[in-house]
């Protein structure tokens, strides 16, 4: 491979093009694929209830789905570059009582607090990122280990017994409306074209892509690849910490578990959207239509009353079909009844 295919600004020879254009028609396919699925549930729905598949319920859709789309980004890049962040569950809760005992909802003038919830959070990517790059370990250890050593911070700290209520500028934005629609729509339309800009035509979304695909080709390129590994971590950690300052404007309050039920939905969302598990392949979009489809799935479970372990079974199920439907294997063969 000469080094003009590892270069992140697009230049590539012949040969890049070529595997350029196989990723591209690749998450094509997987983004239009779970577009599609997205409807026809929507669509299906309304044989179960008349309700469901109507604009409201569309709107609920979105609503809820504005959690997963915002965490699965942080989840979604990290995987891009072939790690993997088990502590946003944790990072969620260390936001979302963060904000209710430090800004809460009886002092709105101290809503700058929020950005200093945002940093701590952060910094807990930060350490993550440090010890996966400077310390060689295996990601998925080091963010459970900050996950649990965070969660045990939290317990310590509140003592068992969260308090506080939602702070003014996240119940604004989870409960008011502009437009004619609720501010969660607006809000995920504005940050999904923002994501997209940056994963998919900012240079430090190519970065991400050369790192994830190979490590010491984007080094040879020019590529900061300590930079472009940490941060994914980072990003990954303040979006959760958002997601739960989102939660707790969303329902008033904080919980010491409040994110124990996004962990598997925020690595589905990213795997069901096209992306590679082992790194260098995905775009934003497919992240965005895996997340609406699995909120879209959660909602008519609710709906005709399943029960919650059903949910999880069939959540996972889904993730397995994805990870076989996207072997390299069936696109070739795919590829080759078309010639």
């Amino acid at each position: 491979m000469t080094m003009a295919d590892e270069t992140p600004g697009g230049r590539f020879t012949q040969g890049g093009d070529t595997r350029r254009s196989a990723r591209i028609s690749r998450e094509t396919i997987s983004t239009v694929t779970v577009a599609v699925l997205c409807v026809a549930l929507l669509l299906g729905a309304r044989f179960i209830s008349p309700s469901l598949g109507s604009w409201s319920q569309v709107e609920t859709v979105l609503v809820l789905g504005s959690f997963l789309v915002v965490l699965s980004f942080g989840q979604g890049l990290v995987i891009l570059t072939g790690g993997l962040d088990l502590s946003l569950p944790a990072v969620m809760t260390l936001g979302g009582i963060l904000a209710t005992n430090w800004v809460g909802a009886t002092d709105p003038s101290a809503w700058y607090l929020l950005v200093v919830v945002l940093a701590i959070c952060g910094g807990v990517g930060l350490i993550s990122a440090i010890g996966i790059i400077w310390l060689a370990v295996p990601p998925f250890i080091m963010t459970l280990a900050m996950s649990i050593i965070t969660s045990s911070a939290l317990l310590g700290y509140t003592r068992g017994t969260p308090r506080g209520g939602a702070p003014e500028a996240a119940t604004a934005l989870m409960k008011g409306a502009a437009f004619g629609l609720p501010m969660p729509v607006l809000f995920v339309i504005a940050f999904v074209l923002l994501g997209w800009l940056f994963q998919s035509r900012s240079v430090w979304g190519r970065y991400l892509y050369a790192v994830g695909t190979n490590v010491e080709a984007a080094r040879i390129a020019g590529v900061p690849v300590v930079a472009a590994q940490t941060l994914p971590y980072v990003v990954s950690a303040i979006c959760a910490g958002f997601v739960g300052i989102m939660l707790v404007g969303y329902s008033n309050g904080a919980t010491l578990r409040m994110g124990d039920n996004y962990l598997l939905p925020s690595i589905a969302a990213v795997v069901i959207g096209g992306s590679s598990i082992l790194g260098g392949r995905g775009t934003f979009l497919g992240t965005v239509g895996g997340a609406i489809l699995l909120t879209t799935l959660g909602t008519i479970i609710s709906a005709i009353g399943l029960e919650f372990g059903l949910r999880t079974i069939i959540e996972g199920s889904i993730v397995l079909i994805a990870l076989l439907l996207l072997r390299e294997e069936l696109f070739q063969k795919l590829g080759s009844l078309w010639r």
